[in-house]
């Protein structure tokens, strides 16, 4: 497994959620058929609008998507900007993310 800090976590302006990972590139993660998708320009992860999902599953999914496809964990840092997200999901996807982290890295000890 390859680790990887999430540079940026956002909603576009058509209101689909994006992750922008620091270093590594996604550029065939649609061929897993999650439809999590590249945007080759933009250098990032993204997600259909919301339909059924809410931001969080697709935050869940694409994170998901990047450790199924390409063995690489995407992590939030304290450097992670945030573009267009609302508070409270924003604490809902930290939530989700350190117990992520802390359940890997339980893991790793035993």
């Amino acid at each position: 497994m390859t680790y990887d800090r999430i540079a940026e976590v956002g909603i576009d302006e058509i209101g689909r959620l994006y992750i922008r990972p620091a270093t590594t590139s996604f550029e065939h993660i649609y061929r897993a058929a999650m439809q999590v998708n590249w945007d080759v320009s933009a250098r990032r992860l993204f997600s259909p609008k919301p339909r059924e999902w809410t931001y969080l599953d697709w935050f869940k999914h694409m994170i998901a998507a990047a450790v199924d496809e390409y063995g690489t964990e995407l992590r939030l840092t304290t450097d992670t900007i945030w573009t267009a997200i609302p508070v409270s999901l924003r604490a809902e996807i930290q939530g989700v993310a350190t117990g992520r982290q802390m359940c890997a890295s339980h893991r790793q000890k035993t």
